[in-house]
């Protein structure tokens, strides 16, 4: 006899436990590679390559003794085509033809220069009289939403809680919003399979070196209270159960869960587990739970990362004192302020495979970060390090200069509070001076916290995370510069508190790689391109969640509902 399942008791488990792949590998994450902002302008060239092409290839087939350079011929058609094959003819020397190779457009990085160019428009409009600030996000475009997370789950919940199945041990890995995921994940699992769940351990990570547990981060009794009408939640297994197991939880067997399991997955093996011993590990946890489940569980997962999950006091009180002085610097645009989430520091340049301008000391520092972080994985037999490519293709985490050229070209001036939450900056005394110049009122947790306040937090990456976190999240705007975990989650939380919008620039690094090596662009030609793209974010900011997307990114409409359907439940929401 099987026990109680939050979808359906033993007998109804008929759906195939695969779980499916990866949502990083349905969807191409590298489409048009000459295209977005790298293909305008060249659709006549690219035609005349196709015809040259197509003439070679014809040719090579009529003539058999030459069929094995067919392949060879086509590649090398292929690189013309995508213009990462480029020769300029510069001059004759002595009947000599002297060749330089081209660098096709946005494959270098040349944005000093195009900052020196600039920058007397941008001092010509100092101090002026409109600031985006105010008129960033256009309030007619976006929709009333409202949480009702409550309600979503109350639809096909119990009463009250069954007995337990069993307890769920999981092991949280990675940095704080890492942590978080697998948190509310194993929250969502522990409702699904009517477990009781321990309070997550935290796993010593080699790049984060955190030493940080649940409660050093989390508020523990507030996360056990919120969630007790819903998911039973414990501080440590009882003593009985860790009699069982000789007081080892190491002897409690360890299940491998594949990554992004279906919600009948664990209900088909984890669950008859979990009923026949008692309680059952899963570590480590990191995507374990597919993004597409059932709305219920969506429902657990938003009550777990937007309402059960808070900071722990320490951090809740620096971070608030943060905000409000934020706030306060601030008074010339209503207390509101910009918030960007810059990825520039040495470990994310090196994995990035980007150059910039530091020429071969640059190249020299970045071959040892990733020997020392990634031991040899870039030196793998094949692996091909392009620098210009992934420029091209937006992967090159933008430098401080860079977010500072976007901020005020879409009309942020220097009277904008900044505030940039980071970590340690790479050669941060060169590439912070000119966002310095940019915008004089910028702040960091360094320079907003004294250093009394920050000491207990120092050499604790996850609880410094916390505290940028909250700043970022009560700012009027985001700038997300890289992905990664700490955007998305923020995003989300935004769209959350903020009526259903991100309030979030995501810009298109595409198009900011042409732009940047555009040395000749004119400013007001410069300046129309950012706002457009500013444009283009407050749209993107209201999106609801695709099937395969992340309900912690797009709460809507798994999490909120309309306004209109949102005030008959409104009451749910207390606890």
């Amino acid at each position: 006899m099987h026990g109680l399942s939050r979808l359906g008791t033993g007998s109804n488990r008929s759906v195939s436990p695969s779980p499916p792949s990866s949502p990083r590998f349905r969807h191409g994450r590298y489409k048009n590679f000459a295209g977005g902002g790298g293909g305008v302008g060249r659709g006549g060239k690219q035609s005349a390559a196709n015809k040259i092409v197509f003439v070679l290839i014809s040719t090579v087939f009529r003539r058999k003794g030459v069929l094995l350079f067919a392949p060879l011929l086509y590649i090398s058609g292929m690189l013309l085509y995508m213009g990462l094959l480029g020769f300029d003819v510069v001059s004759l020397k002595n009947a000599v033809v002297v060749v330089h190779r081209r660098s096709p457009p946005g494959s270098v990085y040349r944005s000093p220069q195009l900052f020196q160019k600039l920058w007397p428009y941008m001092e010509a409009e100092s101090n002026a009289t409109h600031n985006a600030l105010m008129t960033a996000w256009n309030l007619k475009m976006h929709q009333g939403w409202k949480p009702c997370v409550n309600s979503i789950i109350s639809k096909t919940g119990f009463s009250e809680l069954p007995k337990s199945n069993g307890f769920l041990i999981i092991e949280a890995n990675g940095g704080l919003n890492q942590q978080r995921l697998s948190i509310c994940d194993a929250v969502a699992v522990a409702w699904l399979l009517n477990a009781t769940l321990v309070i997550p351990i935290f796993h010593l990570n080699s790049v984060w070196r955190d030493s940080s547990k649940f409660g050093d981060i989390f508020d523990e009794g507030f996360f056990v209270h919120a969630l007790r009408n819903h998911v039973n939640v414990v501080r440590e297994l009882p003593e009985d159960v860790l009699q069982r197991f000789d007081y080892n939880i190491s002897n409690i067997v360890n299940l491998r869960v594949k990554g992004w399991s279906s919600a009948a997955h664990y209900l088909q093996k984890v669950l008859p587990k979990l009923e026949a011993m008692g309680a059952v590990r899963i570590a480590p946890f990191s995507n374990r739970l597919a993004y597409s489940v059932p709305s219920n569980v969506q429902g657990v997962r938003c009550l777990s990362n937007f309402q059960a999950l808070r900071f722990a006091e320490p951090i809740r009180t620096l971070a608030d004192k943060m905000v409000e002085r934020m706030v306060m610097n601030s008074s010339h645009t209503g207390g509101k302020y910009v918030s960007v989430h810059l990825r520039f520091e040495m470990d994310m340049v090196a994995f990035s495979c980007c150059e910039y301008d530091g020429g071969e000391e640059e190249k020299r520092e970045m071959d040892i970060a990733r020997e020392r972080s990634w031991r040899g994985k870039f030196r793998r037999r094949g692996r091909v390090i392009r620098p210009g490519a992934n420029r091209m293709d937006g992967k090159c985490p933008l430098t401080p200069l860079e977010v500072g050229l976007m901020l005020r070209g879409m009309g942020f001036d220097n009277n904008t509070s900044v505030f940039v939450a980071a970590g340690n900056i790479y050669k941060a005394e060169k590439y912070m001076a000119p966002l310095k110049q940019m915008f004089p009122l910028l702040e960091t947790k360094d320079t907003l916290a004294t250093p009394e306040e920050l000491a207990p937090f120092k050499g604790h990456s996850s609880r410094l995370a916390a505290l940028d976190y909250t700043v970022c999240l009560h700012s009027e705007v985001f700038v997300t510069t890289q992905g990664g975990n700490f955007p998305h989650f923020l995003m989300g939380h935004r769209r959350y508190l903020f009526g259903g919008h991100a309030k979030t620039i995501k810009p298109d690094k595409r198009k900011l790689a042409l732009l940047f090596d555009s040395p000749h662009i004119r400013w007001e030609t410069f300046r129309r391109q950012m706002k457009d793209m500013l444009r283009h974010s407050d749209v993107k900011g209201g999106e609801l969640k695709k099937p395969s997307g992340s309900v912690y990114t797009f709460p809507m409409p798994d999490c909120m509902c309309k306004q209109t359907e949102a005030a008959a439940n409104e009451s749910s929401l207390s606890f």
